[in-house]
């Protein structure tokens, strides 16, 4: 029976190991939070504003009424980790591996410069 007991201990801390160590590499590898924003809409008190996320990916947006499009150029770029309030996003960082950095458990230094 004390046979019995120990190996059931023994397996549930192993269990339990297991939990920690797939929460921690989840963790590290999960996307921090991104919002689009135009880099030349920077508000000393508001932050950069907050444009349509296709604005991130195509670098363009489209504005006009009825059969004339016409095409305006957005410098947008995804911004991490920010603050939002109002279409503003402030105090955050337009580099990936820094919102990584600072933000998962157990991601320390495994991210690479850039910005």
């Amino acid at each position: 029976m004390a046979e019995t007991r120990r190996r059931l201990r023994s397996s549930t801390v192993v269990l339990g190991g297991m939990g920690v160590l797939a929460a921690a590499l989840s963790a590290c590898g999960s996307d921090p939070d991104r919002r689009c924003v135009d880099r030349d809409s920077y508000d000393y008190i508001n932050g950069y504003k907050i444009v349509a996320d296709k604005n991130c990916s195509s670098g363009t947006s489209s504005s006009g009424k009825g059969r004339k499009k016409t095409k305006t150029r957005v410098d947008a770029d995804w911004y991490y980790d920010a603050d939002v309030s109002g279409g503003y996003a402030e105090d955050g960082t337009f580099s990936r591996s820094e919102a990584v950095d600072r933000g998962g458990f157990g991601c320390s230094g495994s991210g690479s410069g850039g910005g």
